[in-house]
């Protein structure tokens, strides 16, 4: 265990890493930056984790113990006027804004990356360019669990590349730094590893429909799990992504038409290794029932949902989860696994009825809501 106190924030650092977002994804991944020696600062728009951080430091609870490290940090009325190196970690529903408060103050030099859920890389070059825009693909299992805190609950795994193509110095630099966390794979096949944990995280998703854990609910509702999987799949290989596997989901077992048996031993493996985690509910599963805040479902599955229409793919599992989850969030929907039950009839039952319209909606919402910039931390 080692632990550093801290106190005021010190200047900006030149060069530093300016995590946006110091949550779940931000907090762990600063804390292995820090770890390492290299220079790394914090903004988040939460006065009460920022205090904290400031009063005692920013601690990361793992498995193999607790590190606390000194960090400088900020609110967003007190951040720096330039950034340089941006590794961007709140909620897709707080993108928009969060690029809009990032792209004045980014250095001649600077650039972003996306360290969060979903596919943000658009929303974020559409504010600072292509050739400024880092896409990654991460796969955390941590949780804010008070002020100042982040619990780590298994090492998962990491994707970078360029948004507007290839592999880059800067990109090779980053997964370097970020040898203290593990070995990110530099690819130039990132949307690739997006959209498989899209397929696996619809699953996951789902699992917030009721109060038990992940692998639990996988394991009994399997034939609807399987289903928003083949559903994702079919949208990727439409667009001629090549999904690719990571931790224990195998996308090519989700895919229409394979041998039952394929994805019934994927389930196995899959089951089997999230009962291993630390970690047993899904982060929005403890956005609705422990934080009661909106969840980033709507505007993380809409991009799906708009390609599947694109390309004729037909989601009605997918889009059914999404107004389910909407309508839980609302306090519309009591946690239970008759959603589950309910869920697998879609595309015939009340559930699915609107639910595209729906998720339009709650998307759109969602984007509202999100006007103050890394309010919403991954």
């Amino acid at each position: 265990m080692s632990t550093t106190t801290g106190h005021e924030p010190s200047p900006a650092a030149p060069r530093a890493y300016t995590v946006v977002g110091a949550g779940a994804i931000g907090g762990t991944l600063a804390v292995h930056l820090a770890a390492a020696g290299v220079p790394v600062q914090l903004v988040d728009a939460d006065p009460e984790h920022v205090a904290a951080i400031r009063e005692h430091g920013l601690t990361l609870v793992t498995p193999a113990g607790t590190t606390t490290v000194e960090l400088p940090v900020w609110t967003l009325d007190d951040a720096p006027a330039e950034l340089d190196r941006v590794l961007l970690a709140v909620k897709a529903q707080a993108t928009e804004a969060a690029a809009a408060w990032i792209a004045p103050r980014l250095s001649p030099t600077g650039w972003v990356a996306s360290l969060q859920n979903g596919l943000n890389e658009a929303t974020i070059a559409a504010h600072v360019g292509e050739q400024r825009t880092v896409t990654a693909f991460v796969d955390l299992f941590a949780d804010v669990t008070a002020p100042g805190v982040v619990t780590d609950g298994g090492h998962g795994g990491m994707a970078l590349g360029e948004w507007a193509g290839g592999v880059s110095p800067r990109v090779q630099q980053l997964a370097d730094d970020l040898a203290h966390w593990g070995t990110p794979v530099v690819t130039d096949n990132v949307a690739g590893f997006l959209w498989s944990k899209l397929a696996f995280g619809a699953m996951l998703v789902a699992t917030a429909l009721a109060d038990e854990d992940m692998s639990v609910l996988i394991d009994r509702h399997r034939a609807v799990m399987s289903e928003l999987a083949a559903e994702v799949v079919a949208v990727a290989d439409a667009q001629g992504v090549s999904l690719e596997a990571f931790d224990a989901f195998q996308p090519d077992a989700f895919r229409r038409g394979v041998d039952p048996a394929t994805t019934e031993r994927s389930l196995d493996g899959l089951v089997a290794w999230l009962a291993t985690q630390s970690k047993t509910r899904s982060g929005i599963w403890r956005d609705v029932a422990v934080r009661g805040r909106p969840t980033e479902v709507p505007v993380q599955y809409q991009p799906v949902l708009e390609a599947g229409r694109a390309h004729g793919v037909a989601l009605p599992h997918v889009a059914a989860l999404v107004a389910a989850i909407g309508e839980l969030e609302r306090g519309e929907r009591r946690m239970g696994e008759e959603s589950l039950v309910e869920l697998a009839g879609a595309g015939a039952g009340p559930l699915a009825g609107g639910a595209a319209a729906d998720t339009d909606a709650a998307a759109d919402a969602h984007a509202d809501a999100a006007a103050a910039p890394a309010g919403a931390r991954s």
